[in-house]
């Protein structure tokens, strides 16, 4: 495993950095996104999106769980935080995503459990203070 570390002083380096990580991004890749409520997961997710060129306003799909977007390649925006337990997970499906040809961001991504794929990306999001987070990416060993 190799990390990275980044310090945001505000949504805007937050978006940005995000930005600039997932135009790194490769089909088949899954960003697994942890963090306290208020942490920023969402301002993560619409830098991440303006990475990919998806045009859409990205909204949190709390509701809905899982919300598809086109950039230069599909982009699947997941929001596990209404799962409440591993029942749920059964007729969702998500599976043909994760493993599929898009980009998926699941926030909320401790609720999956061990469903994740094994390669999948961790971004785990610390709340330091009302503007400051600390952002740390771990990559798995491929």
């Amino acid at each position: 495993m190799h990390y990275n570390e980044f310090i945001s002083h505000s949504e805007t380096e937050t978006l940005e950095f995000a930005k600039l990580l997932s135009k790194k991004a490769k089909a088949g890749e899954l960003y697994a996104i942890s963090g306290e409520l208020g942490s920023g997961k969402t301002i993560f997710a619409k830098g991440f999106a303006k990475g990919l060129l998806v045009k859409e306003e990205i909204i949190s799909p709390t509701f809905t769980i899982l919300e598809e977007y086109t950039g230069h390649l599909p982009f699947y925006h997941f929001d596990l935080y209404r799962i409440d337990n591993d029942a749920e997970f059964e007729n969702l499906n998500f599976e043909e995503y994760w493993y599929g040809n898009g980009i998926c961001l699941v926030e909320w991504a401790e609720k999956a459990g061990d469903r994740l794929p094994n390669n999948s990306i961790k971004v785990d999001i610390l709340y330091i203070d009302e503007t400051t987070r600390k952002i740390t990416i771990e990559y798995p060993n491929n």
